[in-house]
């Protein structure tokens, strides 16, 4: 029995570790009609990750860097070695990996075929933005290797593509130079929405780094009040943190989360903060991987767990868009633990990659009852502001949605068809929003 992190999905699979491309054949010959789907740390929140009734390749037991290049700042590994493992081998040289997401347990694997991205994707791009080549064990068994000039197709269609066009065994990244371990990070208080939006983006003009943290149950004139965030590299390093973090013990009841509670906790962090402001050196994995300070913080959603809702919006809409997501939010009495807000600054090179210019919001919804019509209504605000929402996050979505956001899903199934024209990739998700072979 599967899941995500969300752990709103679940299915039962059988579970191949490879070691080997012998291994990784072997699972491709034992496909039946519920085809196969690599798998790596599953940090994903919905289905992308889940084969119910299929075959799943484990990919964390492939986990070795080949080569590693100090001067030009490359790197080869395997797909399943993660983030933390490239941090580890490449900070004291001076190199980290590129288009960071918030927690360092993501395999290389996994980030290609999410097309991750960090809080510099408006200067970077996304992961998709970094690579050389990968090789991609094809659904006939075939290796092949892509890069962005021999096939462009095949490799707009894998990055982003949700591990749909086969099994991804090796990839060259190249990294990005940190002159010290440390960012040297500005923390400040923001009164509401507009003032966010306006010095999130002036912020980006002077730091590589720009995240703002968002009280989603505030209304009235400091609806949108919360933390902004702006980094870039220190030129000193710092102490190295201790290894040790909180753990969340159990999952706590799900009634313990409500408007007040998260109300309070929401009050509690921006305070946090001084009324003005305050500049600090923090470690790089603690400003990059924030999600991993609190280990198995998934629990704090209990046993149903949780929807994450994660949308981008073009930056001439986003505005009414987001004040529309938060009254809708409010008006269901949802709540969720401060809204991420960011921006995107490019269109990313996977057909299915879900950063485009504009604000990107992010939110978590306990899993109840209710908690579907009001996702339901979010991706239909979203759509009518010609936006998207993030397939690595999503449970919900439905086929007519994602093609109403995703125009380039038909370009994505013809290439679908040249690979695995017997449909072998498949996914829960895919299934649910009825992708590739039918």
């Amino acid at each position: 029995r599967l899941t995500a992190w969300g752990r709103s999905s679940a299915s039962v699979s059988r579970v191949w570790d490879v070691e080997s491309t012998a291994d990784t054949l072997t699972v491709m010959n034992s496909a039946g009609k519920r085809g196969l789907l690599a798998r790596g740390y599953a940090r994903s929140y919905g289905d992308v990750c889940l084969n119910e009734g299929g075959e799943v390749v484990s990919t964390l037991n492939r986990a070795r860097i080949h080569s590693y290049d100090t001067e030009a700042g490359t790197l080869v590994c395997d797909a399943g070695t993660s983030y933390r493992a490239i941090m580890q081998h490449c900070l004291p040289h001076g190199w980290h990996p590129p288009a960071c997401p918030g927690t360092a347990q993501v395999s290389m694997g996994g980030a290609i075929a999410n097309d991750v991205h960090g809080k510099n994707q408006h200067l970077v791009g996304s992961f998709g933005d970094h690579i050389d080549w990968f090789d991609l064990r094809l659904p006939d068994g075939a290796l092949q290797r892509v890069t962005p000039d021999a096939d462009p197709d095949l490799y707009a269609a894998t990055v982003g593509g949700i591990g749909l066009t086969g099994v991804i065994e090796t990839v060259q990244l190249r990294l990005q130079r940190a002159p010290s371990n440390a960012m040297l990070l500005k923390e400040v208080r923001i009164p509401n929405l507009d003032a966010f939006l306006e010095q999130l983006r002036a912020g980006e003009e002077t730091h590589e780094y720009a995240v703002g943290w968002i009280d989603a149950l505030t209304t009235g004139p400091n609806m949108g009040r919360g933390i902004l965030e702006l980094a870039s590299p220190a030129q000193r390093s710092v102490a190295e943190p201790s290894v040790r973090s909180i753990r969340v013990p159990f999952e706590f009841p799900s009634a313990l989360l409500n408007r007040h509670t998260v109300r309070a906790f929401n009050a509690g962090y921006l305070r946090r903060v001084p009324l003005g402001g305050r500049e600090r050196p923090v470690h790089v994995n603690k400003f990059l991987y924030p999600l991993d300070a609190i280990r198995d913080w998934n629990r704090l959603y209990g046993t149903r767990g949780v929807y994450q809702f994660q949308c981008a919006v073009p930056f001439a809409e986003a505005r009414t868009a987001i004040i529309e997501l938060m009254e809708e939010i409010l008006r269901s009495r949802g709540a969720s633990f401060l809204a991420v807000l960011k921006s995107f600054g490019r269109d990313a090179v996977g057909m299915l990659s879900f950063p485009t210019p504009g604000f990107t919001l992010a939110m978590d919804f306990p899993r109840r009852a209710e908690t579907t019509q009001l996702v339901h209504r979010l991706y239909e605000i979203v759509i009518r502001y010609n936006g998207r929402v993030y397939l690595a996050k999503d449970a919900l979505l439905t086929p007519e949605q994602l093609r109403a956001m995703y125009p380039t899903v038909n370009r994505f199934e013809a290439v679908l068809r040249r690979v695995d024209p017997q449909g072998r990739m498949q996914s829960d998700m895919s299934r649910r929003l009825r992708l590739g072979v039918r």
